[in-house]
């Protein structure tokens, strides 16, 4: 392998790269993060349409909505799609906004029930 090689093979690379995140920005019109839901990575999402009904929608909603099919969390549509977390939940919340994806979020630490209550039912259960 020659110098030259090495170069090219960079140059390739990076290419491809850059076609990927070019395609990324214009599918979200250049927005690179959505607010509008509060999406985090453990967000429960789930597609509201079969994908069929989506097969018109560009190429990364379609996606989402074929994932989507039984609940995913955020992080999870992420990984599948190979695509920057921002990215995914602008991509989610236009989906949210158009009615084809409906969502859930984790309860926050403050809600989830504290360890005498469950030792408590986990006691009675026993019990039984």
């Amino acid at each position: 392998m020659t110098d030259d090689d090495i170069g090219n093979d960079e140059e390739t690379w990076f290419e491809e790269g850059s076609a990927s995140l070019v395609r990324s920005y214009v599918v979200t019109g250049g927005r690179t993060r959505s607010d509008n839901y509060g999406l985090d990575m453990m967000t429960l999402v789930v597609a509201l349409c079969s994908p069929d009904e989506a097969a018109h929608l560009p190429t990364e909603y379609e996606r989402i909505v074929r994932l989507c099919q039984r609940p995913m969390s955020v992080a999870e549509v992420g990984g599948h799609i190979d695509l920057p977390l921002p990215l995914v939940k602008v991509l989610l919340s236009d989906l949210i906004e158009q009615n084809y994806v409906i969502f859930r979020k984790s309860a926050p630490p403050s809600e989830t029930p504290n360890q005498h209550i469950l030792q408590a039912v986990l006691d009675g259960i026993r019990k039984l």
